[in-house]
């Protein structure tokens, strides 16, 4: 068992060895491939049976009495109800330092607003979007108590 264990190894190593002279070999052949032009792009358009067209099938089906379940959709609307539009406010802060973003963030929380904070180079900014403009009032109003300039604005939605 020893003997057979001892030469395990260097037959192994040999066998891989010579797997890879021969793959080597075969991969790196000097073969003539042909000529040695350029090869060139023949185009031939084929046409296409009517019969082989794979939505065919399905034209076909409903006559073997079998119907998709949604064929077409149809959709109602009312163009004569008022929409009635409603304005949105922007609330936009611009915020230089962790203490203010601390301040900013338990305001926000007493007053259980949504908002999205923007980082980048610059500084951070906050943005608010509301229907209720006094709300961003009051808040403009306790935000100048931590030094925080803040405005608000109509919100206009860019597309």
């Amino acid at each position: 068992m020893q003997k057979i264990l001892k030469w395990f190894a260097p037959i192994l190593a040999l066998g891989v060895a010579l797997f890879l002279i021969f793959f080597f070999i075969s991969i790196n052949s000097s073969v003539n491939l042909g000529s040695n032009e350029p090869l060139s792009l023949e185009s031939n358009i084929t046409q296409i049976k009517i019969d082989e067209i794979w939505i065919n099938h399905f034209s076909q089906t409903e006559r073997l009495g079998f119907s998709y379940p949604v064929n077409e959709v149809y959709i109602k609307i009312d163009l004569n109800e008022k929409i009635n539009k409603t304005i949105i406010y922007k609330l936009s802060a611009t915020l230089l330092d962790p203490y203010q973003l601390f301040c900013l963030k338990e305001e926000l929380k007493r007053h259980k607003l949504k908002f999205y904070l923007k980082q980048d180079k610059k500084g951070m900014d906050l943005f608010i979007y509301s229907k209720d403009v006094n709300k961003l009032n009051s808040l403009v109003e306790i935000l100048k108590n931590y030094q925080i300039s803040a405005s608000v604005k109509p919100y206009k939605e860019e597309y």
